[in-house]
């Protein structure tokens, strides 16, 4: 079914490419004594159809952390229309979440499983003074940061590796595949954007945390490696602060759910 079409009868799986400020949530999932970015969609998709909907994001994002590309899927017996959907969503979010797009997929579609990378961007405000205009948006970093001293432990990480020492122990494979991990300076800013085919909890935020202490040259490019030979859970220090990570896109094989004006 494509935009404009006639509505289609039966049960239908649809995937939304969502947007959100996630400060003042405990995560995209459902958490027990904070708001979720889940909790806040599935009320509106309750309003909007009239329905119980249960839905299943592309991946999970920790407290405090934004995304302009999460990928959100839900089966519906609604007959509405698809541009109502995003619309009509809009109209029952809070105005820190916002619906971007709205698709048909197939009636088994796993935003998690399916998808063949993310990519997350962390935003580093690399200045002695604060910016209140900045502060919910990266993580400043008062000391001069090497770009290009950071751009090479980055290259380091492209590959397959065990990312052990970049996450916690959860008793599943710490073994993944960074495809890119760019980093580039834009005034005041340093922009990180790291894809792969799936990350580790913590895994960009323990990656950033490295990367600005080389930058700063507090570690070297040697301890980089050194961290992945050694592949010890939680190793690599500091975290990250969530506020300057941004889940910014998700892939798939045969869907296009890139928006021309992503952030």
């Amino acid at each position: 079914m494509t935009r404009g079409a006639p509505p289609q009868e039966g049960p239908r799986r649809l995937a939304l490419v969502i947007e959100y400020d996630g400060g003042r949530y405990g995560g995209s999932q459902f958490q027990k004594n904070a708001p979720s970015i889940q909790a806040e969609l599935e009320s509106a998709l309750r309003q909007l159809t009239g329905e119980q909907i249960r839905v299943a994001f592309a991946g999970r994002t920790d407290a405090g952390v934004h995304a302009t590309g999460q990928v959100a899927a839900f089966t519906t017996d609604s007959a509405l229309d698809i541009d109502i959907f995003v619309s009509g969503l809009n109209a029952h979010l809070p105005q820190d979440i916002a619906v971007r797009m709205a698709r048909i997929v197939h009636d088994r579609f796993n935003p998690r499983r399916e998808a063949e990378s993310r990519t997350y961007r962390y935003t580093i405000y690399n200045q002695p003074i604060r910016s209140p205009l900045w502060r919910s948006r990266a993580w400043r970093f008062p000391v001069p940061l090497d770009v290009a001293r950071m751009q090479k432990a980055a290259d380091v990480l492209a590959g397959t590796h065990d990312f052990a020492a970049f996450s916690r122990r959860e008793g599943v494979s710490t073994v993944r595949t960074v495809s890119r991990c760019a980093v580039q300076r834009d005034g005041s800013l340093i922009i990180i954007e790291i894809k792969a085919s799936a990350f580790l909890r913590q895994q960009v935020r323990r990656t950033i945390g490295v990367l600005a202490q080389i930058g700063s040259k507090q570690m070297t490019v040697a301890d980089m490696r050194d961290l992945l030979k050694r592949a010890e859970p939680c190793t690599a220090e500091p975290v990250a602060p969530p506020q300057g990570l941004c889940l910014v896109r998700v892939s798939y094989p045969g869907l296009d759910l890139s928006l021309p004006d992503t952030l």
